[in-house]
């Protein structure tokens, strides 16, 4: 990997306070940031704001408030959680910031001379909250595709963006640079959207819909789509127009960390107009997957967000890193619960840590009067402890470069584990009563040294607590961090050890979570009826699940063969979390017959199953006996 490194967060859309969604990414992008500046790399970190749109535009009139005000406002939010949360960015950038501007209209005017945009006629769908226009083939039952909401049928001119013209070089692209789209499974789902063909960008609104964007150089009575302002962030920021050397740095090492829902404007669109102004391709774009809660995705509109300074403020920041980052395999879902983060926070922080630390501090406070012991001759089990610790640098280097946060964490802590069995074997206590005095010092100086490097590889993700630890040696986490210490030996025997109280002290589980999600306030509603005639149009039948598939890149979906008897039908069905192909081939369930056909995925689906769901999980509704597959239900 190049001495230089560059990572970004998206910038995040300010229609709201930040949630666990966004805590995850910037906490992600830092830990990663910061592991590399702890490998001796030169290391630019970019997070930031999206601040223009038709959904600000509204939602500021709505509270009798100008766009920019209500920017500030929301953005302020923003700057004061990430640094709640200890994110060391080195740039924060806004889409309304004038250095941004000028950079979104000198690529508009540079596409526009050279004829890669033109003006024409749009007649089309929008969805004004995911702001996209939408075909009729994309529509899931005459509704976005995206947020499910109504979508509006418009008629305007505007300016489009030869984006179609590029679909065969960006899949030969991709193909040929595996580290372009991360998770694999992510790159072949572009592909897969790539193979279904692909239209010309449109990149523009006229101002008589929307006047809060950047203005198009050229026509002053449009303004620029947002997502076409907003890619343009990360040039924007190392230096793109007014620092070229900054830009040549950075640039080429640039790696965009982004959640899997924008992974089509990242790596389609954002491709797409770079080949077009002529600049390189980012390294890497690296789509992770979604916080669930009860396997549902947390989202404002469904009342089921977790505030990360809600977790944070009751049981630590640092915790909470450990937690976010520790959990998810990055690239695909994680479910959050309360008791998963006690659980997580008791068994690695409290138990296998801070417990060492505790221990460790107070016998050499006992034995040896709080001066660090000197080792004397080593035996096997010494040296197995300075070969792991040895060795854990470069496993960490590696996991890292491979977005294995999680299991970089794992093999630190699995020193750690080492070290608890390695006291626990030598009984320090014993050799003390013993009064075995230099292999009592080998093992309390041993257990220090394993202990001290296994605190240098936590400290990117938790970087106040390490820096409180590393005052148990007197070193100060600078000195923790330095190269020299990564060497066995560091600590000088007779240097003063300071008593540790308890860095992670253990979470008692309560029956009521400290912490609740937040609940989505609505009406009382009352119980809706339907009549007898308005259930007859519903067509139950019976259908036989002959095939059973998984779809690449979507973690829920299943595509099934069914036999309705008189035909035979695809559906795809969300209970992949639920049930195995091999579990479902050859069982009868019930559908709905008659549903218009949608695309899921890109995958066209025609009939909907029947399921029940519960606490315990999802079951699908089948029959009692033998029956003919397309019976009706009545």
């Amino acid at each position: 990997m190049a001495d230089n490194f560059y990572i970004t967060t998206p910038i995040y859309y300010v229609n709201d306070e930040p949630h666990i969604g966004h805590a995850y990414t910037t906490i992600a992008a830092d830990v990663i940031a910061r592991f590399n500046r702890l490998l001796g790399r030169d290391t630019f970190f970019l997070t930031g704001t999206d601040e223009h749109g038709q959904k600000l535009q509204d939602t500021a009139a709505s509270r009798g408030m100008e766009p920019g005000a209500y920017c500030d406002e929301i953005v302020k939010r923003f700057i004061d959680i990430w640094d709640k949360l200890n994110i060391s960015n080195n740039d924060f950038i806004r889409t309304t910031q004038e250095r941004h501007k000028k950079v979104v209209q000198h690529i508009l005017q540079k596409l526009y001379d050279e004829e890669e945009i033109y003006k024409g006629s749009y007649e089309g769908w929008y969805c004004k909250y995911e702001e996209r226009f939408w075909t009729e083939k994309d529509l899931v039952e005459g509704n976005c595709p995206d947020c499910g909401r109504p979508v509006n049928r418009i008629v305007e001119e505007n300016y489009f963006f030869k984006m179609g013209q590029r679909r065969e070089w960006l899949i030969d692209y991709i193909k040929a640079h595996p580290d372009f789209i991360r998770p694999e499974f992510r790159a072949n789902e572009v592909i897969g959207y790539l193979n279904q063909g692909l239209a010309d960008l449109c990149i523009s609104r006229p101002k008589t819909r929307l006047s809060w964007g950047i203005e198009l150089p050229f026509d002053k009575d449009y303004v620029c789509y947002v997502w076409f302002d907003a890619l343009l962030n990360y040039v924007t920021a190392p230096g793109y127009l007014d620092n070229p050397g900054n830009f040549q740095k950075w640039w080429p090492e640039a790696i965009h960390l982004i959640g899997k829902d924008i992974l089509t404007t990242h790596a389609v669109y954002w491709p797409c107009m770079l080949n077009a102004a002529g600049l390189p391709m980012p390294k890497t774009i690296f789509a992770h997957g979604w916080w669930l809660m009860e396997d549902t995705k947390m989202s404002k509109s469904l009342g089921n967000v977790v505030r990360p300074l809600d977790l944070a403020d009751v049981y630590g920041v640092d915790p909470f890193r450990y937690f976010l980052m520790r959990e998810m395999t990055m690239g695909h879902d994680s479910s959050y619960s309360e008791e998963a983060f006690i659980n997580r926070y008791n068994s690695d922080l409290a138990n296998d840590f801070g417990n060492l630390v505790s221990r460790l501090t107070k016998m050499i406070a006992s034995y040896c009067g709080k001066k660090l012991p000197a080792p004397d001759e080593k035996q096997e089990a010494d040296l197995e402890i300075e070969r792991n610790a040895v060795n854990l640098n470069e496993k960490v280097v590696g996991l890292i470069d491979d977005f294995k946060i999680y299991m970089a964490i794992e093999e630190t802590l699995q020193l750690v584990r080492l070290l608890n069995r390695y006291i626990e074997n030598n009984r320090p206590w014993q050799l003390a009563k013993q009064g075995d005095i230099k292999r009592l010092g080998t093992v309390l100086y041993t257990a220090c040294e394993g202990l001290r490097i296994a605190g240098r590889f936590l400290y990117p993700v938790m970087p106040a607590k390490i820096a409180e630890f590393s005052q148990t040696f007197g070193i100060g986490v600078d000195t923790l961090k330095s190269e020299e210490s990564l060497k066995w030996g560091f600590l000088k025997p007779g240097i003063d050890i300071n008593v540790s109280s308890g860095l992670f002290p253990r979470i008692e589980q309560k029956k009521k979570p400290a912490v609740e999600p937040e609940k989505k306030k609505t009406k009382e509603e009352k119980e809706e009826f339907i009549d007898f005639e308005d259930f007859k149009k519903l067509k139950l039948k019976t259908a036989l699940i002959e095939e059973a598939e998984k779809i690449e890149g979507a973690d829920k979906l299943l595509k099934l063969q069914v036999n309705l008897g008189s035909e035979k039908r695809q559906v795809v069905a969300g209970i992949a979390q639920h049930y195995t192909p091999e579990q479902l081939v050859g069982k009868t369930i019930i559908v709905i017959a008659n549903l218009k056909p949608a695309k899921i995925r890109g995958v066209e689906s025609n009939g909907m199953l029947m399921a029940a769901k519960d606490k315990n999980g999802l079951r699908l509704l089948t029959v009692d006996g033998e029956i003919k597959p397309g019976s009706g239900i009545s």
